[in-house]
């Protein structure tokens, strides 16, 4: 990816050049580790330049160290930023238990952005993680697409040490009432 392209706009140049759907089942792929970290940075290989613009994503040198292949699953998390289908909430489902946590952030943005209630509990856990940008994620994701009952998952975190995690508190619990029509 060079300076001026933005992952929007590499995902959507691969989605020009090979269609929005095979694009999202590579990256489905990517996320359930169908297409494994051997084989994403070897036959796989032009998937992964495609969805990050990178003839060399992650810019590491041959063989690429199995400890850095998490990112692949950033990589394709991030896609579903900027393309979206329905099937796709059984993976991110799953991948709101990676091991990663950069790939359980992407899934808290994506379930914030897209409002997907149905992912609001797996990412329960993730308010108590050890660094504020997860947390205020899964406090996001909870305000955009939560139920009532979720507030109360969220309110002790009001008094997080992280400003940035306690302005997402009064944010998501706000967006919460607007959204649900009602005080929580």
């Amino acid at each position: 990816m060079s300076d001026r392209e933005s992952p929007r706009d590499v995902v959507r140049a691969a989605c020009a050049e090979y269609g929005e759907d095979v694009v999202i089942d590579w990256c489905v792929a990517f996320l359930s580790g169908e297409i494994s970290g051997e084989a994403a940075y070897g036959v796989e290989l032009p998937k992964l330049v495609a969805i990050t613009g990178s003839d060399n994503p992650g810019g590491w040198k041959a063989p690429v160290d199995p400890v850095n292949y998490y990112w692949i699953r950033v990589w394709a998390a991030r896609v579903f930023l900027y393309v979206w289908r329905d099937d796709v909430v059984d993976t991110l489902l799953v991948a709101a238990g990676d091991p990663a946590w950069r790939v359980r952030e992407h899934v808290a943005r994506i379930t914030a952005q897209r409002e997907l209630g149905q992912l609001v509990d797996a990412l329960l856990p993730m308010l108590e993680h050890e660094l504020p940008r997860v947390r205020a994620a899964a406090v996001r994701a909870v305000g955009a697409a939560g139920e009532f009952e979720h507030a109360e998952a969220i309110r002790p975190l009001a008094d997080d040490p992280d400003h940035t995690v306690r302005a997402a508190v009064e944010r998501a619990l706000a967006k919460l009432e607007e959204r649900l029509d009602r005080a929580v």
